[in-house]
């Protein structure tokens, strides 16, 4: 691997928005062949980088060099002609679709006078399938029809398709199930065997010895470390990242603070994707909920908060039944939600921090129809501070925060509203390993106040190291509940996988 001559070298480079410097001096390179991990805080400057080697903005100073030759940066035309492709962790499919359409979209292959050529772009799409392995996928399928995991392999193909010899890819198992991630793992390892350099950027650190060559760290826009071993050790690029130790990454674990149930669910369906599901949360509480993607976890939390209506069942908080289907009688007894995508479906990112803060208990600012502006202000100030959210001026536009910061918004908002209840769905994913540290500790502090918290979670390590209890689902049912403390990944997953004959005549026979 030292052998090979870089395909990528980027030297040097920096970039300046007004009144903000994204990078200030970044150094690496990426070798044909090889899977470089990109690591760093959130904010260390790696969404800039990739931007500024993808073609998508200009680096202020700097130089970037593929196949040893000058690129013509902020011209992403330039970039992909050059063999650079990028996958965005939030993926750039048009849904209504065809896979193949999707594939060849802005580059179709056309016939005499200008005609698509739809039958040889339905062969080079099956040929692009079948170097991935993924002859399962049909051409003429729609994309919103496909798993997350296949619209990954449809995204790749379609980087493929333009010849790529640098893949770019930015979190790309963060809506994965482990199978799914094993299964992108082969493609990615396929590619790097055909000689095609690969930047892997993820915040889950397990998977850098299992899927990487190399390692460069990022932080506050500088390179800190590059050329590191995937083997190195995790404390090591946990210290390197966010520039000290962090002793221990979950704090002591939740404890119910009496008998007392906050949060009663009973026999709630909402089919086809949830079946008749009962558990209790007590004060102080943390459960965790986990299972692989499409048991229903999320869809469960939707029913419970009212986004969604379910079929049948009962909700009760502190022995009052809530009406299903009313997700503002929900937070008016004192229950809040953290949803999965929060930037989509938990906040406005257009909006100050201050009224995304106070979004949902907008009467305490309102006197005679008028919300005062000066008290919205001071106490959305006071919550962020508390939960040390950076920035944390209250007037900040709310795009302009990183990923872990906007999840603190979304519980400054819930801790502005003192909930009984609150549903966090995927709490920590697409953030730093430091601000994964700030909030499990958040999370502990609220339920040692008495909040009952149920935390959806498709990292098996973060329920171990959260929950009281934690239920498994399956195919929309709880098929388990196991002890927080004395949980083990290869129970959780041998719950969450369904089981075969085969398994049950094992079981049966040991």
């Amino acid at each position: 691997m030292s052998e090979r001559a870089p395909l990528l070298e980027v030297r040097g480079i920096t970039k300046q928005y007004p009144g903000v410097q994204a990078l200030k001096g970044v150094d690496f390179d990426v070798r044909a062949g090889e899977v470089h991990c990109l690591l760093g805080p959130n904010g260390a400057g790696k969404s800039t980088l990739i931007k500024c080697v993808s073609g998508v903005v200009a680096p202020t100073s700097g130089e970037i060099r593929v196949d040893g030759e000058m690129l013509r940066v902020g011209e992403p035309s330039e970039s992909m002609a050059r063999g650079v492709g990028t996958i965005y962790q939030e993926l750039d499919l048009v849904e209504d679709l065809r896979v193949a359409e999707s594939i060849f979209l802005g580059h179709e292959p056309r016939r005499f006078r200008g005609l698509l050529d739809r039958a040889r772009m339905r062969v080079a799409t099956t040929a692009l399938l079948e170097r991935l392995d993924h002859a399962d996928i049909h051409p003429d399928m729609h994309v919103r029809a496909l798993r997350p995991a296949a619209q990954q392999i449809v995204s790749i193909c379609r980087a493929l398709s333009r010849n790529v010899k640098l893949l770019i890819m930015d979190e790309p198992s963060s809506i994965l199930d482990e199978g799914e991630v094993e299964t992108l793992f082969g493609v990615v390892r396929r590619l790097a065997s055909e000689g095609v350099g690969v930047i892997y950027i993820s915040h889950r650190l397990d998977e850098i010895p299992r899927i990487g060559d190399r390692v460069t760290v990022l932080s506050d826009g500088r390179t800190v470390a590059t050329g590191l071993p995937a083997d190195t050790p995790r404390a090591e690029l946990v210290e390197k990242m966010v520039g000290r130790k962090i002793e221990q990454l979950y704090p002591n674990r939740a404890k119910a603070l009496s008998d007392e149930v906050v949060l009663d669910v009973r026999k709630i369906s909402g089919r086809p994707r949830v079946k008749e599901c009962s558990f209790e949360v007590r004060a102080g509480e943390v459960l965790g909920i986990g299972g692989l993607v499409g048991a229903g976890r999320s869809e469960l939390l939707r029913l419970i908060y009212g986004v969604d209506h379910a079929n049948t069942g009962e909700v009760y908080v502190d022995g009052k039944r809530l009406p299903l289907g009313k997700p503002d009688v929900a937070i008016g007894r004192g229950m809040g939600l953290a949803p999965e995508d929060r930037k989509s479906q938990g906040l406005l990112l257009g909006w100050s921090l201050a009224k995304n803060v106070s979004l949902a208990d907008l009467h305490r600012f309102t006197t005679a129809g008028y919300i005062s502006l000066r008290k919205e202000r001071q106490e959305a100030g006071d919550v962020l501070r508390q939960l040390n959210t950076v920035p944390d001026d209250p007037d900040r536009i709310t795009r302009e925060l990183s990923g872990g910061n906007q999840q603190k918004v979304v519980l400054a908002r819930w801790l502005l509203r003192k909930c009984r209840v609150l549903l966090l769905d995927e709490p920590t994913r697409g953030v730093d390993v430091g601000a994964k540290a700030e909030i499990y500790r958040l999370i502990a502090e609220l339920s040692a106040s008495g909040i009952a918290i149920v935390v959806v979670s498709s990292e098996m390590e973060e329920l171990m190291g959260l929950s009281t209890r934690i239920l498994i689902m399956r195919e929309g049912e709880i098929v388990a509940e196991v002890d927080g403390e004395r949980a083990t990944e290869v129970e959780l997953l041998s719950h969450a996988v369904a089981h075969t004959d085969s398994d049950v005549v094992l079981e049966e026979s040991t």
